[in-house]
């Protein structure tokens, strides 16, 4: 069964140059590891501290290869670690969810 796992991010307002910054990075990084990255939303107009994230896998468990992936790549360590020592990502909340089908 499919999956997409969607992240919301609650991200400091004063620092979104930084998270798209970080999100362009993923843009790269999800699909070499594995992941079949539906794209990465930035807030707009009204609320400016949300964003979001959609990663489709074929299955949970090639999910969890994927998250083994990410911990084994370097760059990929180093976009964490990026987000991490600047503090823009306040809350992520991962919802798993698959498609409706007949």
């Amino acid at each position: 069964m499919a999956i997409t796992v969607f992240i919301r991010y609650q991200i400091d307002p004063f620092k979104r140059a930084m998270f798209e910054e970080y999100a362009k990075r993923w843009l790269t990084l999800i699909p070499r590891s594995g992941g079949d990255l539906l794209g990465y939303w930035m807030p707009h107009e009204g609320t400016n501290n949300i964003a979001f994230a959609l990663i489709s896998f074929a299955n949970l468990a090639d999910y969890e290869s994927y998250r083994a992936r990410l911990r084994a790549d370097n760059d990929c360590v180093a976009n964490f670690n990026f987000a991490e020592q600047n503090k823009f990502i306040l809350a992520e909340e991962r919802t798993f969810l698959r498609p409706v089908t007949l």
